[in-house]
Protein backbone atom coordinates (compact mmCIF):
# COMPACT_ATOMS: atom_id res chain seq x y z
CA UNK A 1 0.00 0.00 0.00
CA UNK A 2 1.63 3.21 -1.26
CA UNK A 3 0.43 6.61 -1.03
CA UNK A 4 2.05 9.54 -2.19
CA UNK A 5 1.11 12.99 -1.58
CA UNK A 6 2.42 16.44 -3.19
CA UNK A 7 1.44 19.79 -4.21
CA UNK A 8 3.11 21.59 -1.51
CA UNK A 9 5.04 24.75 -1.26
CA UNK A 10 4.97 28.27 0.07
CA UNK A 11 2.44 30.79 -0.03
CA UNK A 12 1.40 34.36 1.46
CA UNK A 13 -1.58 34.22 3.46
CA UNK A 14 -5.03 34.08 1.44
CA UNK A 15 -2.95 32.78 -0.98
CA UNK A 16 -4.50 29.21 -2.16
CA UNK A 17 -2.72 25.04 -2.98
CA UNK A 18 -4.12 21.65 -4.17
CA UNK A 19 -2.72 18.64 -2.47
CA UNK A 20 -2.97 15.52 -4.24
CA UNK A 21 -2.65 11.91 -2.90
CA UNK A 22 -2.32 9.30 -5.20
CA UNK A 23 -2.80 5.68 -3.88
CA UNK A 24 -1.89 2.98 -4.86
CA UNK A 25 -4.63 -0.59 -5.71
CA UNK A 26 -8.27 1.01 -4.81
CA UNK A 27 -7.61 2.79 -1.60
CA UNK A 28 -9.62 5.81 -2.45
CA UNK A 29 -12.71 3.67 -3.71
CA UNK A 30 -12.80 1.06 -0.73
CA UNK A 31 -11.99 3.47 2.20
CA UNK A 32 -12.59 6.63 3.93
CA UNK A 33 -9.69 8.70 2.68
CA UNK A 34 -8.71 11.53 5.72
CA UNK A 35 -5.71 14.55 5.12
CA UNK A 36 -4.01 14.82 8.33
CA UNK A 37 -1.30 17.43 9.19
CA UNK A 38 1.52 17.85 11.59
CA UNK A 39 2.52 21.42 12.24
CA UNK A 40 6.11 21.63 14.25
CA UNK A 41 6.35 20.40 17.51
CA UNK A 42 2.71 19.15 17.34
CA UNK A 43 0.50 15.90 16.92
CA UNK A 44 -0.72 15.12 14.00
CA UNK A 45 -4.29 16.30 13.46
CA UNK A 46 -7.63 15.50 11.26
CA UNK A 47 -8.30 17.83 8.68
CA UNK A 48 -10.89 16.30 7.04
CA UNK A 49 -12.49 12.87 5.31
CA UNK A 50 -13.67 11.89 1.72
CA UNK A 51 -15.69 8.82 1.59
CA UNK A 52 -16.41 7.50 -2.32
CA UNK A 53 -18.01 4.37 -2.02
CA UNK A 54 -21.19 4.88 -2.04
CA UNK A 55 -23.65 6.49 -4.80
CA UNK A 56 -23.01 10.31 -3.05
CA UNK A 57 -19.31 11.96 -1.99
CA UNK A 58 -19.60 12.42 1.82
CA UNK A 59 -17.16 14.44 2.99
CA UNK A 60 -16.61 16.02 6.68
CA UNK A 61 -13.81 18.97 8.17
CA UNK A 62 -12.18 19.97 10.94
CA UNK A 63 -13.70 23.25 12.71
CA UNK A 64 -10.52 24.78 12.33
CA UNK A 65 -10.53 24.49 8.11
CA UNK A 66 -14.24 24.13 7.54
CA UNK A 67 -15.46 26.52 4.71
CA UNK A 68 -11.82 26.94 3.72
CA UNK A 69 -10.51 24.24 2.62
CA UNK A 70 -12.14 20.96 0.37
CA UNK A 71 -11.62 17.74 -0.08
CA UNK A 72 -12.65 15.85 -3.20
CA UNK A 73 -11.31 12.83 -4.89
CA UNK A 74 -11.20 10.77 -8.08
CA UNK A 75 -11.89 6.91 -8.33
CA UNK A 76 -10.62 6.15 -11.82
CA UNK A 77 -7.05 7.86 -10.83
CA UNK A 78 -7.25 6.15 -7.03
CA UNK A 79 -6.35 9.94 -6.07
CA UNK A 80 -8.02 12.32 -3.30
CA UNK A 81 -7.60 16.65 -3.90
CA UNK A 82 -7.26 18.67 -0.93
CA UNK A 83 -7.83 22.60 -1.71
CA UNK A 84 -6.73 25.33 0.55
CA UNK A 85 -7.86 28.61 -0.03
CA UNK A 86 -7.71 31.32 2.35
CA UNK A 87 -4.34 29.97 3.92
CA UNK A 88 -3.36 31.03 7.29
CA UNK A 89 -0.02 31.44 9.12
CA UNK A 90 -1.30 28.47 11.26
CA UNK A 91 -2.11 26.07 8.38
CA UNK A 92 1.43 25.66 8.04
CA UNK A 93 2.28 22.00 8.27
CA UNK A 94 3.57 18.44 6.50
CA UNK A 95 0.27 17.25 5.22
CA UNK A 96 -0.43 13.77 4.82
CA UNK A 97 -3.36 11.42 3.47
CA UNK A 98 -3.84 7.59 4.89
CA UNK A 99 -6.86 5.75 5.10
CA UNK A 100 -8.92 6.50 8.08
CA UNK A 101 -8.23 3.03 9.54
CA UNK A 102 -5.23 3.29 9.43
CA UNK A 103 -4.40 6.74 10.81
CA UNK A 104 -6.24 5.00 13.70
CA UNK A 105 -3.29 2.79 13.86
CA UNK A 106 -1.01 4.89 13.50
CA UNK A 107 0.36 2.96 9.98
CA UNK A 108 1.15 3.11 6.47
CA UNK A 109 2.24 6.72 6.67
CA UNK A 110 3.54 8.66 3.34
CA UNK A 111 6.12 11.19 3.32
CA UNK A 112 3.96 13.82 2.87
CA UNK A 113 4.29 17.16 1.38
CA UNK A 114 4.87 20.71 3.18
CA UNK A 115 3.03 23.89 3.77
CA UNK A 116 4.20 27.09 4.78
CA UNK A 117 2.00 29.99 4.93
CA UNK A 118 3.86 33.27 5.57
CA UNK A 119 4.63 36.95 4.08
Amino acid sequence: VQLVESGGGSVQPGGSLRLSCKASGTLVSANIMGWYRQAPGQQRELVGTISLDGRAERTNYADSVKGRFTISGDVAKNTVYLQMNGLKPEDTAVYYCNTFRSALLDTNWGQGTRVTVSS
